[in-house]
């Protein structure tokens, strides 16, 4: 369709008051329309098509927000990645467009093109299978209690403890972290996510974003019946390119000590949470600090099972590290119950091994994950980094191919009902 620059649009903005830098967007973003630098994250208006799928994964509601503007006047990205706070709306006597030119397209037009755009970047396999709603019978999550906008601006939450869960001595350093919010409410769910507002200012002056880090403990807490929860986080020392850095949230973490506070804000997240009806599996696929929604999972059920009063289904776990001494909680892992889960670990980096990852261990377990993807009380959960998830949903293609099942329709099933849930970054 030939536009004119008069032309009326509803232009994209994300909010960089609220968002929380998680990249969710970007990573949906079929087209290629949003990119970040260290400031803010950013919708090209040249690029965005308006086809929504970016809206339901955004944990924060950031990325809902729209401008109209005439097509000459937009936004550029470059003016975007030096803002604060959103610009208000334009007077309509701004927005005066030529009576020649053509109108925006349909919603019909967009889906269209929507679709054309993924299939030409996204193998067949891949395109949007990740479920935006949370299983039937997830438990109520609260979000956004505290943030940005919230009236109450951020929660003060103390240290109360910080351990190691690698193996001293190597370079992956990552720590399991307790947070402890005494008197204020902070109801959190597994699956769930918060903020955390390192001290200082950035580069510009200003005081850092919040870090996005999901919570590893379940719903009682990490100690059960007190106002606290759990974090997993690794040590940032190189970016992914190699080069030396140092996170600026991840060395605060790192290096807290019982007592020290953390500004908190949160919780986010309403789609990555764990079914709660009787008998009904899960399956959780994830590398490196990923597992920490697992953890919370897998720490539920356990409970539920010591109590006696919940009758749990089956549990799988695909881990991946690079090592055995980088893998997080590899330890209380194996004092688990062979009949509780069902643990399979692949290893990158092994010594003297060939490299295997977590979607190589599930085709090798293509007859039991098979019969898991058929079954409408199971539910799986992908975790890590980006990279792992055309891989995992590739293999379980393979895995349903090889089983007999139509994965169009199969697909289709797991993202409607909430049965396939990808959370990479």
């Amino acid at each position: 369709m030939t536009t004119q620059p008069s032309e009326l649009i509803q232009q994209h903005l994300i909010d960089p008051e609220i968002c929380i830098r998680c990249n969710t967007c970007e990573a949906t973003c079929p087209v290629g329309a949003i990119t970040h630098d260290s400031r803010n994250y950013v919708v090209d208006a040249e690029k965005c098509n308006s086809c929504m799928a970016c809206i339901g994964p955004c944990p924060t509601g950031s990325i809902d927000n729209w401008r109209t503007m005439l097509r000459n006047q937009a936004y550029s990205p470059e003016v975007q990645l030096l803002w604060d706070e959103l610009p208000a709306e334009l007077p309509p006597e701004q927005l005066v467009a030529d009576d020649t030119a053509e109108a925006a397209p349909s919603p019909q037009e967009q889906a269209v093109t929507a679709r054309q755009a993924m299939a030409a970047g996204v193998p067949a396999v891949h395109q949007s299978v990740g479920s935006t709603l949370p299983p039937w019978s997830a438990a109520h999550a609260y979000t956004q209690l505290y943030g940005p906008k919230a009236a109450q601006k951020s929660i003060r939450a103390t240290v109360s403890g910080n351990v190691r869960v690698t193996a001293v001595g190597r370079d992956y350093d990552t720590h399991h972290i307790v947070l402890d919010f005494g008197k204020m409410p902070f109801p959190v769910l597994e699956g769930q996510s918060i903020g955390v507002l390192p001290p200082g200012l950035d580069a510009y002056g200003r005081a850092h974003h919040a870090r996005q880090y999901s919570i590893s403990s379940p719903r009682n807490g990490e100690r059960p019946g007190y106002n606290n929860l759990s974090l997993t986080v690794k040590r940032v020392l190189e970016d992914s390119h190699g080069n030396a850095v140092r996170g600026v949230a991840s060395n605060f973490l790192c290096d807290l000590a019982v007592g020290d506070t953390v500004d908190v804000i949160g919780p986010f997240g309403d789609s990555f949470l764990m079914p709660n009806h009787p008998h009904s599996k899960i399956v959780m696929i994830c590398t490196g600090t990923g597992s920490a929604p697992m953890r919370a999972m897998t720490e539920w059920r356990r409970r539920l099972r010591a109590s006696g009063k919940f009758d749990g289904g089956k549990l799988m776990l695909f881990f991946g590290a690079r090592t055995q001494e980088e893998l997080p909680y590899f330890g209380p892992l194996q004092n688990l119950p062979k009949d509780f889960i069902d643990s399979n670990f692949a290893y990158s980096r092994a010594s003297g091994q060939p490299k295997r990852y977590v979607q190589d261990l599930i085709r090798e377990r293509a007859a039991d994950v098979a019969p898991l993807l058929a079954d409408p009380d199971c539910y799986f959960y992908v975790c890590g980094l980006k990279s792992m998830e055309e891989g995992v949903v590739l293999a379980l293609h393979d895995v349903a191919h090889k089983a007999g099942l139509d994965w169009t329709s199969l697909a289709a099933d797991l993202k409607q009902q909430g049965r396939l849930h990808l959370e990479t970054y």
